[in-house]
């Protein structure tokens, strides 16, 4: 939170199978609210479309559990939050979508995890680094939304560093 505060960025959620855990973890923290703005809970196939602007067609195509709309609901829930001129360009978004578990849902195992981040690079000409990340988590049902929570953050923390997984960005 410290290093978005001095970078002058803001946080903002999209989540689905984490269902607020994101959020939780973010205000847990004495002053988020000088960073975090948000988070849609969107937890249904229709809210991502409506709420966020993901692809109707690719959610029809490829369900929810998929790489680009986690891209896309990081992307939508970045412009989402972008509420105030001052917020323009400095919303960092970031998506939780999969499968929790107990069991697979739509041919995807539990445990198939998508997270993406939207991180802005360029103030000035609003630009920013677009990427999605393939988790593969074990164990009940908690276990995944809790360790997707911690993979998020610590994927965050990397991209601020410097050292996330280029290959990864779009």
């Amino acid at each position: 939170m410290a290093l978005c505060e001095h970078r002058g960025l803001f946080i903002a959620c999209a989540e689905s199978l984490t269902g607020g855990l994101l959020a939780d973890a973010f205000v847990r923290v004495p002053g988020a609210s000088k960073v975090f703005l948000g988070s849609a809970v969107t937890y249904d196939i229709h809210a991502k479309a409506g709420v966020l602007g993901v692809d109707e067609r690719l959610l029809d195509a490829e369900g929810t559990v998929h790489p680009e709309v986690a891209r896309q609901m990081a992307r939508g829930t970045a412009k989402l939050y972008r509420t105030r001129p001052e917020y323009r360009g400095r919303v960092i978004g970031l998506s939780t979508t999969g499968v929790a578990g107990p069991g697979p849902d739509g041919g995807k195992p539990a445990g198939l995890v998508y997270i993406g981040l939207c991180v802005p690079t360029d103030v000035r000409r609003c630009g920013y680094v677009l990427e999605s990340r393939k988790l593969r988590l074990h164990g009940a049902r908690e276990d995944v939304r809790r360790a997707t929570v911690d993979k998020v953050i610590a994927a965050l923390l990397e991209r601020l560093d410097g050292t996330g997984c280029d290959d990864a960005c779009v």
